[in-house]
């Protein structure tokens, strides 16, 4: 990544939060005055992706061993195919910048790939890609990430989006969700930077946009309190999710 973005990425935000090193002064800046409306934001991405690391070896375990991941960042600190070594991991974002670094990042692992892709249109995804990626995807189960992307879709959208993808999968596929739930309306300086097209949801509300997606019985609970390995991180309630099945 040698070209100096003008504009800041969400995924290279997460990065810095992350402690990597994929991200620009762009998105330092970015991150910075963000946490000056609302407060430290690393420990709170941190949870977010030990949840994304214990819902893919959750998944793993119970003996799913191909992921297609939508909205997927930077491939790295800890991502899927990082969570569950071996398994076979496609990766998808729409931002072009992000999937060329990404297609960087994961250059010679031969079961991981990274190309162009829609969470809201899943079935647009190239199906020769899927085919070398994830050999088995229309006949075994298939373990779907999709994390951090609810909050940028509307409820239609984002209903249609997980009905496209309860098609697109066989059954006892796996669905890893989360969404923003209330946590910025006590921070409105902050909750104005997110923008208009920002959704947040009160946890009660979220499982009807999951339609046919059966919830484990895990429930849907903050992140860090699902399965966690030791003691609940303390971190603020700003993401909750859990795990769904086809």
């Amino acid at each position: 990544m040698t070209e100096q973005p003008q504009a800041p990425s969400t995924a290279r935000m997460i990065d810095y939060w992350l402690g990597g090193t994929n991200h620009h002064p762009v998105d330092v800046a970015a991150a910075q005055a963000f946490e000056g409306a609302y407060g430290p934001c690393a420990a709170i991405f941190r949870s977010l992706r030990a949840f994304s690391g214990r819902a893919a070896r959750h998944i793993a375990a119970e003996g799913v061993d191909q992921f297609l991941v939508f909205g997927a960042g930077i491939p790295a600190q800890g991502n899927v195919h990082q969570s569950v070594p071996g398994a076979h991991v496609l990766y998808t974002d729409l931002d072009p910048q992000i999937v060329a670094a990404g297609r960087e990042l994961v250059a010679g692992l031969g079961n991981v790939g990274y190309v162009p892709g829609d969470a809201a249109d899943p079935r647009r995804i190239d199906t020769d890609v899927l085919d070398r990626t994830l050999p088995e995807w229309t006949t075994r189960p298939v373990g779907l990430i999709f994390l951090g992307l609810a909050a940028f879709l509307d409820d239609a959208t984002l209903a249609h989006a997980l009905d496209e993808m309860y098609d697109l999968v066989p059954d006892g596929s796996r669905l890893a969700f989360d969404f923003d739930a209330m946590e910025l309306t006590a921070y409105p300086e902050a909750l104005a930077m997110m923008g208009p097209g920002f959704h947040m949801r009160e946890p009660a509300d979220f499982g009807a946009l999951l339609g046919r997606w059966r919830v484990t019985d895990d429930g849907i609970v903050p992140v860090a309190r699902w399965r966690p390995d030791g003691p609940v991180e303390q971190v603020p309630d700003a993401f909750w999710g859990g795990l769904a099945v086809k």
